[in-house]
């Protein structure tokens, strides 16, 4: 009997990271899809804040999420954005290209429907390195991305791109 239920607890033991993954990957696959939205975005810590229109095509396996597209602002001024993630063991991994063209690193994990990530710059912005971006499914049909820095000035959190989109 003993040795029944300890190999009953190596399976139940055993099974649960494939939940866990089969659950990241469930949340990854519904992120797949195209998508346009507009959201405001500050090139600079105290400068006015950009409307933007974006578009992005994002496709996802059991362990990687990718997303492709472009934001324009001022009108006649396209940048193309992309961010390719892998999760592993509950964390995520990857890299994000915006606006200045140079890839970024991106870590973090997911927390229900959104996942944080840190980033760390290719290059300094608004005097470091280092930022916070989250990707949030807003209800079945919504995405959100939204990208914090600190203010070196006050010490405080600036939003510095917040876009909501729409699955098309």
């Amino acid at each position: 009997m003993r040795r029944a239920v300890y190999l009953l607890s190596l399976a139940l033991a055993g099974s649960q990271p494939l939940a866990a993954a089969a659950q990241e990957a469930n949340f990854l696959q519904s992120l797949a899809g195209n998508w346009q939205g507009a959201g405001q975005v500050l090139m600079r810590i105290g400068s006015d804040p950009v409307n933007v229109r974006c578009s992005f095509a994002t496709t996802a396996g059991r362990a990687n999420f990718s997303m492709n597209g472009s934001c324009r602002g001022f009108v006649v001024v396209r940048r193309a954005v992309s961010a390719n993630l892998r999760v592993s063991g509950g964390r995520y991994t990857g890299t994000y290209v915006g606006p200045m063209g140079l890839p970024s690193a991106l870590s973090g994990s997911r927390r229900g429907n959104a996942i944080n990530l840190s980033v760390r710059w290719a290059r300094p912005v608004n005097g470091d390195r280092n930022a916070t971006m989250t990707i949030e499914k807003v209800g079945a049909d919504g995405l959100r991305l939204r990208t914090v820095d600190r203010d070196h000035a006050t010490g405080g959190s600036v939003v510095t791109s917040n876009i909501d989109l729409m699955r098309q």
